[in-house]
């Protein structure tokens, strides 16, 4: 007897079949519960969690820090995903997509809302000034990898990552099938920094900073435990630019925040000050 699906005439929603999601992934949007977001003193309010997107912006904001943007200091707060506080009011309205990270920026005389990771960093760029190059075809190439990025990680996380390490079953086609494209990605990043020390060309940006927690993450062992499976060795430039991007002190500062799992010295649920990441790194191993 054969086990292919025949798609219905129309589509029905199971919540039975959808893995570790299946209690919060609906087909539908807006919020589903009464739910206000705790308010900190600085103009910056971020509503996320250290998933690779998140990640973008915490790394983005530490390393504006190190630049002594002082205005860049900000509140961070965790929105935990798999308890539905995606859904939560609070959080619809800053982003009606339900989707971290989401940006509050107070410093105006009305609040501004900025939502879509790849926009967060490129608004906040260009707020401050920094991490963008200022040339015109430099610029331009920066932004190019950066929209780049926001196409091509939805194949990593919601494609590779998902069917290689979170549904509730291993299919060999659909692994197959995003294997092979997260190969042709890597392979695609490692043959741009063959000759280029970052993405955009000889200056560090944004397009760094929201491409490494996917796949600078993925190549170094911290994501999905598939780096033999993709051969990640054969990648040398990319393995290169990745550790490179790690050993940057706001890095080994922005991915801990909002992170909920691990190690006592990578863990930061809330973040105020730079001293509440100085108190957590303390605790690592020497």
């Amino acid at each position: 007897m054969s086990n292919e699906y025949t798609p219905p005439k129309v589509w029905t929603h199971d919540s039975s079949s959808g893995g570790q999601w299946a209690s919060i992934n609906r087909p539908d949007s807006g919020a589903r519960h009464e739910q206000e977001l705790p308010v900190g003193e600085h103009d910056l309010q971020l509503y996320s969690l250290a998933t690779p997107n998140g990640q973008k912006v915490t790394i983005m904001l530490e390393e504006l820090l190190a630049l002594g943007k002082t205005a860049a200091e900000y509140d961070a707060y965790t929105i935990n995903i798999g308890d539905g506080d995606q859904f939560g009011s609070g959080f619809v309205d800053i982003n009606p997509n339900s989707k971290i990270p989401a940006l509050l920026d107070r410093s105006g005389d009305a609040p501004v809302r900025v939502f879509e990771s790849g926009h967060i960093l490129l608004y906040l760029a260009e707020k401050f000034d920094a991490l963008l190059p200022t040339e015109s075809a430099k610029r331009v190439e920066a932004i190019n990898w950066l929209f780049w990025l926001q196409g091509s990680a939805p194949y990593l996380g919601g494609g590779f990552g998902h069917f290689y390490a979170y549904a509730p079953e291993k299919f060999e086609y659909p692994i197959n099938r995003f294997a092979m494209e997260t190969k042709r990605q890597l392979h695609l990043l490692d043959s741009r920094l063959a000759d280029n020390d970052f993405l955009g060309g000889d200056e560090y940006s944004i397009a760094d900073i929201a491409t490494w927690p996917w796949y600078g993450n993925l190549v170094l062992g911290n994501v999905y435990n598939a780096a033999e499976f993709l051969d990640v060795e054969s990648y040398p430039n990319l393995l290169r630019w990745a550790k490179a991007i790690e050993a940057r002190p706001a890095v080994q500062r922005g991915r801990i925040v909002n992170r909920t799992w691990g190690e006592d010295w990578e863990v930061l649920q809330e973040r105020h000050s730079a001293s509440d990441i100085d108190a957590v790194l303390a605790k690592q191993p020497k």
